[in-house]
C-alpha cells in the first residue's frame, strides 16, 4: 500500500499500524524502516508492541526477511481498511473546511422570501464557488439542529437566551396589524393593537417565535387573542386575512398581498429582532466567519419593511449555489 506524503502525515496518528503495514508490504524491516524514514528499531518496537496487543505472532522470521502469519494477513486486511477509512475521513474534512467550502444555513420560512436569497446573493458575488445547504424550520427546530450540528448558523427570531448558545441581532423588523381591505380598521393610519381587541385573529402555530411575541404584544395590550385559525406559514395567514377570516400580526411583506392592509402599530414594541446564533464553543471555518461577519454588517438592508416606523434598528444591531433545502413551519 503506497502512502503519499499527506497521507503518510495523517498516519502518524496511529504509527503501529502504518509500520506493520509496510512491514507486511515489504516482507523486510529495514525496507520498511528506509521507507518510513525512521530507525528500524522503532519499526521492530511497533511489531513487537502490535503483537503483544493481539496475543499472537503476526510474522514468521525467515532469515533476514519477514513473512505474514495466517493471522497477520487477516489482520493486514482489518488495518488497510482502517486507514483508508482514515484517510478518506481526513480528505473529507480537508475538503470540507477548504475555501470556497459550504456553509449550512438555518432560518425561519418567512426569512426565505427575501433576506436570506439576498444575503446569499451577495456573498455569492464574492466568493461565487461557495455553496449553500439551506435548512429551514420554527425557532425551536432552528435551535434543535443548531446544537446538533446540522447547522452552521441560523437566522430567528426571537433570540434564544441559552448558556450554550451565542445569539448577535442583527436586524429588526416591524410587526403590523394585517387588516382585510374595507375592514373597519384600514383607513386609519396606525392603530393600537388594542383596537383589535374584539376581533377574530389568525395566528402562527403554537410553538413558534412570531406566535410567543403576538401573545406577549397582546397581553401587553390588555387582551387574549381570540383565535379564529392558525397557520405555519406566513402567506396562508396572509391568505386567511384577505379571505376575511380574521386579522393578524406580522411583519412586513416583501411583495404586497392584494385585499390587504397593513397598518402600523403605535406600541413600541411592535417588532421582532432578528438574529444570527451559532453554538459558542463551536469552531467555525474560516469561510463560514466571513459569512458571519458579512450578515453581521448589511442585515438590516434586507427587511425592506423596517424603516421610520419602526423606530429604526435595536442598538445592538450592527450598521444597517445551494446545495440543498428543506422545509418548514411559517
Amino acid at each position: 500500500m503506497e502512502w503519499s506524503d499527506d497521507r503518510r502525515q495523517l498516519m502518524s496518528l496511529c504509527p503501529d499500524l502504518v509500520r506493520f503495514a509496510a512491514v507486511a508490504r515489504l516482507e523486510h524491516l529495514s525496507g520498511a524502516a528506509d521507507e518510513l524514514g525512521v530507525p528500524q528499531s522503532t519499526v521492530s518496537r511497533s511489531v513487537a508492541r502490535l503483537e503483544r496487543a493481539v496475543g499472537c505472532p503476526l510474522f514468521d522470521r525467515e532469515g533476514r526477511g519477514l513473512r505474514l502469519t495466517r493471522q497477520g494477513r487477516v489482520f493486514l486486511g482489518r488495518v488497510r481498511t482502517a486507514l483508508d477509512e482514515i484517510a478518506v475521513g481526513a480528505d473529507e474534512l480537508r475538503r470540507a473546511t477548504d475555501r470556497p467550502g459550504e456553509i449550512a444555513l438555518g432560518f425561519l420560512p418567512a426569512l426565505g422570501t427575501a433576506p436570506v436569497p439576498q444575503l446569499v446573493s451577495w456573498f455569492r458575488a464574492r466568493r461565487p464557488g461557495v455553496r449553500f445547504r439551506l435548512v429551514q424550520s420554527n425557532a425551536e427546530g432552528l435551535l434543535a439542529r443548531l446544537r446538533s450540528g446540522e447547522v452552521d448558523l441560523c437566522l430567528t427570531s426571537p433570540l434564544p437566551d441559552e448558556p450554550d448558545v451565542t445569539a448577535t441581532p442583527v436586524a429588526r423588523e416591524p410587526l403590523r396589524l394585517v387588516v382585510p381591505a374595507g375592514h373597519r380598521l384600514a383607513g386609519r393610519g396606525a392603530v393600537r393593537l388594542a383596537d383589535a381587541a374584539g376581533e377574530d385573529f389568525v395566528m402562527a402555530t403554537a410553538g413558534y417565535g412570531l406566535r410567543r411575541l403576538v401573545d406577549d404584544l397582546c397581553a401587553a395590550a390588555g387582551f387574549t387573542p381570540r383565535v379564529a385559525f392558525e397557520g405555519a406559514e406566513i402567506s396562508t395567514i396572509r391568505g386567511f386575512v384577505a379571505a376575511g377570516l380574521g386579522v393578524a400580526v406580522l411583519p412586513p411583506p416583501s411583495v404586497a398581498t392584494p385585499g390587504l392592509v397593513d397598518l402600523p402599530l403605535t406600541e413600541p414594541t411592535a417588532h421582532r429582532t432578528v438574529g444570527l446564533t451559532h453554538v459558542t464553543a463551536r469552531h467555525r471555518t474560516p469561510v463560514t466567519a466571513d459569512f458571519a461577519a458579512m450578515v453581521l454588517t448589511r442585515a438590516q438592508e434586507c427587511f425592506g419593511g423596517a424603516e421610520g416606523d419602526a423606530g429604526g434598528a435595536d442598538a445592538g444591531v450592527a450598521g444597517a449555489g445551494v446545495v440543498g433545502a428543506e422545509g418548514g413551519g411559517g
